[in-house]
């Protein structure tokens, strides 16, 4: 991973914990502006709410890949 990542978007899905979390958090440390997708609302808005704590950008967009409508209209 760059050193920096500013001016970058960042999607990452499974967002909400384990992985999709730490690297979401990652991420957004490095600078990139982050998308977190999941199934799970409630921990998908904490995921997002510690990247703006910590002086970041981040959305949520629940999205659950499994299912072909929540992909498309995720992109």
């Amino acid at each position: 991973m760059n050193a920096s990542l500013e001016n970058k978007v960042a999607v990452v899905t499974g967002g909400t914990s384990g992985i999709g979390k730490a690297t979401s958090l990652a991420l957004a440390k490095a600078g990139a502006k982050v998308v977190v997708a999941g199934r799970r609302e409630n921990e998908g808005q904490a995921v997002v709410q510690a990247i703006e704590k910590s002086g970041g950008k981040a959305i949520f967009v629940k999205t659950d890949v499994s299912r072909e409508a929540d992909v498309k209209a995720f992109a």
